[in-house]
């Protein structure tokens, strides 16, 4: 009998996928005629009229496609940047760093970067966009303590607000660094901030958080987490994990609330989905629910065409006392395996049916095929079907049987001592009618 105690979550499902950031919007690319107008009002080394023109030209080739070209330009710029400013020099590595990234050369990318921020006498806003950047690079690179590096000598210079992705880099580096404590602290940050101010946390955040603490061992977390998921984005696979964890945490009722609801959203689907709802109603001793919803699985494909799918439905609609409807699936199963396993439920299932002449038949053929778990089963069911048959000596012989094996003991000697009491009777009762 299937006995199903606790339905769990698959951890794969929880796996966040730290992603980095798209870093288009945010790369510290400057246009060479905006440069050239920035040096006219702060106060920082002069781009001059012979380097804007140079960088300009670069610039227009690797805009026009021309990357190639692009970065020749800039090699001949860089010949000579022994007579250049500090300033020119931080707007010439800029624009190789932005030629590298658009061209996926991230290790490149962060060196050109890396030479802007080197520079001193360049703008504070260059300076701040760059190393922020730098820690996107950093982690679309998979070099997670150079993220947190820079983020950190990102902070020792910002005076304004932290943005967002501040606090999701941070989170998202610890993350892959497996130090779950400290990435919690930044990504609750940024969510908690959101919430207070009546915003809504963005999906890749609570993933993230999600992920956090179910690495954290934290259940009752993770499902306040998916609850918000699922009341923000509704998505299937949320509602899905989100009954998963209710079940983790001993939330039975909701569990299958959940469940069912989304089962009528349409969102139970996929082959795990089904087997899961499958399970949770047998577990709320929905069992004949359990059947059909496995029973259409497999009519439409979803559900794999097995014996442990056919026996699980066989079992569910024996609990169901569907026991008439379990026997074909029983023998389906039983075709497909070399065991006779299934071949003594089914004996069992014909006792309970009354049909001794078909159980005896299913008992001896579970003991030819062999294999058994329990075979001390089968002989007490071929006892139990040749006795009502009133074979008794057939009967007698295989609770002998039966009594060789120490599980079946006990019942093997109480039956052997009925059924011979029984024979007795029977030759008394027909000698007395003779």
């Amino acid at each position: 009998m299937i006995n199903i105690k606790r339905i769990t979550i698959n951890s794969a499902l929880f796996v966040a996928v730290a992603v980095a950031p798209s870093i288009v919007s945010l790369t510290p690319y400057v246009s060479v005629s905006t440069a050239y107008a920035e040096t006219k009002t702060k106060r920082v080394p002069a781009l001059r009229e012979k380097v804007y023109s140079q960088l300009a030209r670069a610039q227009k080739l690797a805009d026009d496609g021309d990357v190639k070209a692009g970065l020749e330009a800039l090699d001949s710029i860089k010949d000579r940047s022994s007579s250049m400013n500090s300033y020119e020099i931080a707007m010439m590595y800029n624009f190789y760093g932005f030629i590298y990234y658009n061209e996926n050369q991230l290790d490149k990318a962060i060196a050109a970067f890396e030479s802007v921020v080197a520079e001193e006498e360049i703008p504070e806003s260059l300076r701040l966009s760059t190393t922020f950047s730098l820690a996107q690079l950093a982690m679309a690179n998979s070099e997670y303590n150079k993220v947190i590096k820079y983020l950190e000598q990102w902070d020792s210079i910002n005076t304004k607000t932290i943005p967002d992705n501040y606090y999701v880099l941070r989170s998202q580096a610890n993350y892959q660094l497996k130090n779950y404590q400290e990435a919690l602290k930044y990504i609750n940050t940024v969510i908690n901030v959101t919430e207070a101010d009546n915003g809504i946390p963005k999906e890749n955040w609570l993933v993230l958080q999600r992920a956090l603490y179910y690495s954290l061992n934290q259940p009752i977390e993770v499902t306040k987490t998916l609850e918000k998921m699922v009341k923000l984005f509704n998505k299937p696979d949320y509602w899905v994990q989100l009954a998963g964890m209710y079940g983790e945490i001993g939330e039975e009722k909701k569990q299958l609330a959940i469940f069912e609801a989304a089962k009528q959203q349409g969102f139970v689907k996929t082959r795990s989905q089904i087997m899961q709802l499958a399970q949770v109603y047998m577990y709320n001793g929905l069992s004949y629910k359990a059947a059909k919803l496995m029973e259409q699985g497999l009519l439409s494909g979803v559900v794999e065409d097995n014996p442990k799918n056919q026996v699980f439905i066989a079992e569910s609609l024996v609990q169901a006392k569907e026991n008439n409807k379990a026997i074909s699936y029983f023998e389906k199963a039983s075709e497909q395996v070399e065991h006779g396993n299934y071949e003594q439920r089914l004996a069992e299932v014909y006792i309970t049916l009354e049909m001794y002449d078909e159980a005896a038949d299913a008992a001896r053929l579970a003991l030819d095929k062999g294999g058994l778990t329990f075979e001390s089963n089968a002989y007490v069911a071929l006892g139990m079907a040749q006795y009502n048959l009133q074979n008794f000596d057939a009967s007698i012989l295989a609770f002998e049987q039966a009594e060789k094996h120490k599980k079946s003991e006990n019942i093997a000697k109480q039956w052997i001592k009925y059924v011979k009491k029984e024979k007795l009777h029977s030759e008394t009762l027909k000698q007395a009618l003779l």
